[in-house]
């Protein structure tokens, strides 16, 4: 039987695949333990309190228990984890709306005027907190989660890819028209 010592130093990989295997509520423990402040604060950034936040963190992780075994690897555990959880607070902020989001299409004339190199973010960086926040809450959570996942847990642009499976263009445009939404939204606010 592992010690506690040797299942702390699983990797996170190594540990999902012993919680597969074995279904051993232990080791996902101490999966939750290693994730759920993490999850916790990315659903605090969907929900309007903190009891909604540890109500939508509970549900990531009951969740993620029976959709583990998905988990193929392709990507690190972590980036695999974001995605889940920002589709899980995608899909609760979505039903609660009662919105229907169209999977936006990507223009092939908008994939041309798109540089290879990162796009210039001045505009995003000097806008002011309090005001940033109202504007997030304004533009939609599917624009909400990509932002997010660039600017606040700073992946990569393939590290998006894998976690949205979308293709790279396809991700440079949904950062390029939720920034343009953003800064939109933030301008015409007048706080």
């Amino acid at each position: 039987m592992k010690t506690l010592n040797n299942i702390n130093k699983l990797s996170d990989e190594d540990l999902v695949e012993a919680i597969v295997k074995t279904n051993d509520t232990l080791l996902f423990e101490t999966l939750y333990d290693r994730y759920a402040g993490l999850v916790y604060n990315k659903c605090y950034g969907f929900a309007k309190d903190e009891d909604e936040a540890k109500d939508l963190t509970q549900d990531v992780f009951l969740k993620l228990f029976v959709k583990l075994a998905s988990f193929k690897g392709k990507s690190k555990f972590s980036t695999w984890l974001y995605s889940f959880t920002y589709n899980h607070c995608v899909n609760y902020v979505t039903r609660n709306t009662a919105k229907k989001f169209e999977k936006q299409s990507v223009d092939y004339k908008d994939i041309e005027n798109l540089s290879e190199e990162e796009e210039d973010d001045k505009s995003l960086l000097t806008m002011k907190v309090d005001k940033l926040k109202v504007a997030l809450e304004l533009i939609s959570p599917e624009e909400k989660m990509i932002l997010l996942m660039k600017y606040q847990d700073f992946l990569t642009i393939k590290e998006i890819e894998d976690a949205l499976g979308i293709g790279q263009s396809a991700v440079k445009m949904r950062i390029k028209r939720a920034k343009d939404k953003l800064i939109t939204v933030y301008n015409e606010n007048p706080n």
